[in-house]
């Protein structure tokens, strides 16, 4: 073959080309990717429980079990049936929750739909702003069902709650969610 000046600086012009779009490529991915905090199964990286990390988001100084906050916050905090930015969900023992569960409400959607920022629900990440359904026959948030990141969709399981323990401060979503780095670092701590 050949290998003629032309024909050679047409041959390096191309392999230049396939190179950079080599190069580019992984570069432009990256760009579409929700960054090092986050990933598919939806959430922070964090190996804490849910208890320390919702009284270290939300201020509401109870402890133990996540089930026995219900009853830890008679007398010492509101409790209501309907949800408020910045109050704590109680999710009730189950099966599938042997010590219950809680979450941060960050926002409120509606009447049936809310947002939690929570951890542990998928096993040693912390979620923001997650979804959270009234499916309650009653419509009062006695039955919920809650977003499963690693399926991308609502988990087809519902939760027994007690309600909602309001904070002795009210928050909003842009407080909740700039504290949440602070959180995971006292939670952490404990």
């Amino acid at each position: 073959m050949n290998w003629s000046p032309n024909r050679l600086g047409m041959l390096q012009m191309r392999m230049g080309r396939t190179l950079f779009v080599f190069l580019l490529l992984p570069t432009l991915a990256g760009c579409a990717s929700h960054g090092p905090s986050a990933d598919s199964s939806g959430g922070r990286a964090a190996a804490l429980d849910c208890a320390p990390f919702a009284r270290a988001l939300s201020g509401i100084r109870l402890s133990g079990a996540a089930a026995d906050w219900w009853a830890q916050a008679e007398g010492r905090y509101d409790r209501a049936a309907t949800p408020a930015v910045g109050s704590v969900l109680v999710l009730r023992r189950s099966g599938r929750l042997p010590n219950g569960h809680v979450a941060v409400v960050s926002e409120v959607l509606g009447l049936r739909t809310i947002l939690v920022t929570q951890a542990n629900w998928v096993h040693h990440r912390v979620a923001e702003d997650q979804p959270v359904i009234d499916v309650s026959p009653a419509n009062d948030w006695s039955v919920v069902r809650v977003w499963w990141p690693p399926a991308g969709d609502m988990g087809v399981t519902g939760y027994a709650a007690y309600g909602f323990i309001r904070a002795d401060r009210a928050a909003t979503h842009e407080e909740i969610a700039a504290a949440i780095p602070r959180a995971i670092r006292i939670a952490e701590a404990e």
